[in-house]
């Protein structure tokens, strides 16, 4: 029944209905086939509201806010205009700039697909237009749009906490250093194939520090949410809180890029963003519900433990099958799939759950630039048009395998994700 059961999912998936639904049609059936029939839909609005009864999960909607009205503000806009004024006379000058934009604009928005499309709009063009190879500059928009999700604050990091019980505190304290490690080395692909282009000519001091000034009440917004995280100032959730008011302050009052008639459509595509990955977790519940019936999590994690094998293998298989998910579902999908089956196992075998979160999380970064799936291609698809999927994935390639050997790293070093965490305890 276990296997059928996994069938009907697969196949609602392949049929191409929403995930949430899928998740939520397959827990039903699996509750109607393996507890007692009708009787046992009763459980379904307790589950349900057990799902979101998280105070954690109040930061959701007030981070995705946030980032829709940073977004809408064009924000990004005076961050690559600071990178550019500031590093264009660098080697790879412009690609650098368009990493580091992408980087900050992470630490603000915390959403991949946001930073993907403020940055790419301008430095697509710009980059293009100065000689740099279109695979090199698709490829290095989309995989620096990733680093939403490792650089706090970061919504897959809430989801982790709520589903795990983690500290979300210490799990943004856990993606700073990966995430600055990150960002230099595609810095350093940037630089590398772009070593026979022209140099700039570097901006002027007065430029410089004008862009600074531009993009100063920006720069701000990370240094609050994540130091007041870290100096125990506010709760994740209170950052996320004070970081949207913040946001609205600075681009109704300071930058003045916003009025009263665009928060209609920035609600409407938050509630929009909020319900879907609410209905995910809702769907999720319903379905893992029935693995636990079921004992999946339990005889697995029993499994592993009696296996006569290093504990290592386990992991690689752990990391195939996150990438393998990767190329047919988003990450937040993947989080509340494979969660709350995989972090049992993971503490069977003596692995750090803040350490595997930053894992998890690069894993998830790599699912959104692998086809067929992966939401940052579709979104350079759209808008940089005269692009092909082909050279979109093409240079995405060099940045992927940056991305699996900073997981190769993070195995010999933990300390990289683990070392920041333990000094805010």
């Amino acid at each position: 029944m276990l296997v059928i059961f996994t069938v009907i999912l697969l196949g609602l998936l392949v049929l191409g209905l929403p995930v949430a639904f899928s998740l939520g049609t397959a827990g039903l059936f699996g509750m109607f086939a393996f507890m007692g029939g009708g009787s046992s839909l009763a459980q379904i609005p307790i589950l349900a509201y057990k799902s979101l009864d998280d105070f954690v999960l109040t930061a959701v909607p007030l981070y995705i806010l946030m980032s829709q009205i940073l977004l809408t503000g064009k924000v990004g806009n005076d961050l690559f205009e600071l990178g550019n004024k500031w590093l264009r006379h660098l080697p790879g000058g412009l690609g650098v700039a368009t990493v580091f934009a992408c980087a900050i604009f992470a630490a603000i928005t915390g959403s991949s697909v946001a930073c993907a499309v403020t940055i790419g709009a301008i430095a697509i063009p710009e980059m293009l237009s100065r000689g740099y190879e279109r695979t090199l500059v698709l490829g290095a928009v989309a995989a620096g749009g990733t680093l939403g999700i490792l650089i706090p604050p970061s919504i897959p990091m809430i989801l982790y906490g709520a589903i795990t019980g983690e500290s979300v505190g210490q799990l943004f304290m856990s993606g700073v250093v990966p995430g600055v490690i990150l960002t230099l080395l595609f810095i350093a692909v940037v630089v590398y194939s772009s070593r026979k282009l022209p140099l700039q000519e570097a901006a002027s001091w007065e430029e410089r520090f004008q862009a600074l000034r531009s993009s100063f009440w920006g720069l701000l917004l990370p240094v609050l949410v994540v130091g007041g995280i870290y100096t125990g100032a506010f709760t994740p959730t209170e950052a996320a809180a004070i970081g949207t008011v913040y946001s609205l302050f600075i681009t109704f009052v300071i930058y003045r890029t916003l009025g009263l008639k665009d928060m209609p459509e920035i609600l409407l595509d938050t509630v929009k963003t909020t319900s879907m990955i609410f209905a995910i977790m809702i769907g999720a519940t319903l379905f893992g519900f029935v693995l636990t019936i079921l004992q999946v999590p339990q005889a697995l994690t029993s499994l592993v433990a009696e296996m006569e094998t290093s504990r290592w293998i386990v992991f690689i298989a752990i990391n195939i099958l996150l990438l393998v998910l990767g190329c047919i579902l988003e990450s937040i999908s993947i989080i509340f799939i494979t969660l709350p089956i995989l972090y049992p196992i993971i503490m069977k075998l003596g692995f750090d759950p803040i350490w595997f979160n930053v894992v998890m999380l690069i894993n998830l970064e790599l699912a959104l630039i692998t086809p067929p799936v992966g939401m940052n291609l579709f979104v350079l698809q759209g808008i940089s048009p005269d692009s092909k999927m082909t050279q979109i994935i093409k240079g995405v390639i060099p940045f992927g395998i940056i991305m699996a050997l900073e997981i190769l790293l993070l195995c010999f070093f933990p300390e990289i994700a683990t070392w920041l965490p333990g000094i805010v305890k």
